[in-house]
Parts: structure tokens; C-alpha cells; sequence
């Protein structure tokens, strides 16, 4: 299977819209397709995400994947963080997800990030697998918090 991985661009927000709100209902969050399109177009048009996406030879897209830019202090330099990875369910364990990470490695290179991070749900197991087969390290010295503002 051909599994073609481009960088997003305003053009791109109606397929990879529609996916991210597959994702969004996979975390138990309602359907908007609408606001999901609107959410991704806003990222790409003001330049806050990094977002690349996987397509067939049928152009149909299969997946995809947001970064976002940030800093460390302690590591001194830029870091990604890894926000959001989906492959639609009938593109899975075809590696979609992998290809997906790898262009996102790439990226992180390219502009001398000094580590992606990136957090996960405690039952996606197959998340997690391909997490750690690429080298990722669970963290076990930190613990994350959220406040809902």
C-alpha cells in the first residue's frame, strides 16, 4: 500500500478536519466536524501547528498528525510537543502511525528541536507500543497536571 506523507496546508484543512474529528469523538469528545475543520484551518492559517498527514494512492487520507512548538528551560532549546496522532480505523496496523512519527523526527531535525514529547492515553496500548519501538521513554519522574480554565 502506498502511503504518501505531506505537510498540511490550508488546502488540506476539509480531510484532515474530518479526521480530526474522528479523533476527538475516539477521546469521547462530542462530533463537530465543523468546528473541527474550523480549528484545524485557524492552526495552518496562523502558522501554531505543524500538521502532516498520510494519503494513499486513491487519495484517500489515512491519518495525521499535530506538532507544536514550544521551549524547555531546562533543555535550553526548542522542543515538540506531539499533541495529536490518528490513523483511521481501517488504516491501522499497516504503518501508517509509524511513517506519520518518522516524518515528525524529520521535522523536529530540521529546525533543531532538542526533543518531542508527547503524552497518551493510559489504555492505548497500541499508541504506546509504537511509541516505545521508535525509542520513546515513558516518564516516570514527572507527573502532569491540568486546571480547566
Amino acid at each position: 500500500m502506498d502511503v504518501i506523507i505531506k505537510r498540511a496546508s490550508e488546502k488540506d484543512s476539509q480531510n484532515v478536519g474530518r479526521l480530526f474529528d474522528l479523533y476527538r469523538q475516539f477521546y469521547s469528545y462530542e462530533s463537530n466536524i465543523n468546528l473541527s475543520i474550523d480549528y484545524i484551518n485557524e492552526r495552518i492559517q496562523k502558522s501554531e501547528s505543524v500538521i502532516f498527514f498520510a494519503r494513499n494512492g486513491e487519495n484517500q487520507t489515512m491519518g495525521f498528525v499535530q506538532l507544536y512548538e514550544t521551549f524547555g528551560s531546562l533543555d535550553l532549546g526548542k522542543i515538540i510537543v506531539l499533541y495529536d496522532l490518528y490513523v483511521a480505523e481501517q488504516f491501522r496496523k499497516k504503518g501508517v502511525g509509524r511513517k506519520l512519527m518518522l516524518e515528525s523526527h524529520k521535522y523536529a531535525k530540521s529546525i533543531n528541536a532538542k526533543r518531542i514529547q508527547l503524552s497518551t492515553a493510559t489504555n492505548n496500548f497500541a499508541g504506546q507500543s509504537l511509541y516505545e519501538s521508535l525509542g520513546y521513554i515513558k516518564d516516570k519522574d514527572f507527573y502532569t497536571y491540568d486546571l480547566e480554565i
